[in-house]
């Protein structure tokens, strides 16, 4: 189902393992500074960039398809048309709960396919800010 509301959100945030698709070794880039961010907080990140070996200290993979293991939600951080082949790698695994499309990220067809398979959809919003207005978080 998509998901708008607080309630939703906060359901998403709960989860735990982030794939994050796109994750960025540029320090200045919101690719990298919000999964950062979400990993001092307590989320297991899994950072999924073919043109990286490590980021945050973690192994990077090259696609969604290569991560060994059970992923809750993943973060995108790549451009809207490339959000359906994300989609089609989400969906065939099987164990993703819920797809997070960043602030200025869009796809309505490719929410419509995740959602038909069970993951709900939060497009155009951003994590960080998200977690930072519903989360409680004492190392703040």
């Amino acid at each position: 189902m998509p998901i708008e509301e607080n309630d939703g959100l906060r359901r998403v945030l709960e989860l735990n393992t982030v794939a994050v698709v796109g994750a960025s070794r540029s320090y200045e880039k919101s690719a990298h500074i919000i999964p950062a961010y979400l990993q001092r907080h307590g989320y297991e990140i899994i950072p999924v960039n073919p043109a990286a070996d490590e980021i945050f200290g973690k192994r990077a993979y090259a696609s969604l398809r290569d991560v060994p293991r059970s992923i809750d939600i993943v973060e995108i951080f790549r451009p809207s048309e490339e959000v359906p082949s994300i989609v089609d790698q989400v969906v065939a695994r099987e164990d993703v709960q819920a797809i997070w499309m960043q602030t200025g990220i869009r796809n309505e067809a490719a929410a419509r396919t995740a959602e038909a398979n069970g993951v709900d959809v939060v497009q155009d919003h951003c994590m960080k800010v998200e977690h930072g207005k519903l989360m409680r978080h004492p190392m703040d």
